[in-house]
């Protein structure tokens, strides 16, 4: 991987991880659980495409804090909004 192809998915990943915390915080705004379902199903594809960034990046330490901050959201998705 060149510095360029490098650059781009610095990039991508950091475009990936705002996106799931938007959604994660849209899950807060959301008026139904249809609504709350939609953004959790958003933050989870942005991180495990941040995850996917990462793993290419060879950013262990990366990959392992998004699998935790996923496994926090799927926690309080399943404890807030599904009964």
């Amino acid at each position: 991987m060149n510095e360029e192809e490098r650059q781009s998915k610095l990039a991508a990943l950091a475009h990936c991880k705002a996106g799931a915390e938007k959604a994660y915080d849209d899950m807060y705004e959301a008026h139904s659980f249809r609504d709350a379902n939609d953004c959790y199903r958003n933050a989870k594809d942005y991180f495990y495409a941040a995850i996917n960034h990462a793993e290419d990046l060879c950013l262990t330490e990366e990959v392992e804090a998004l699998h935790k901050r996923l496994q926090h959201v799927k926690s309080v998705f399943h404890s807030q909004f599904v009964q």
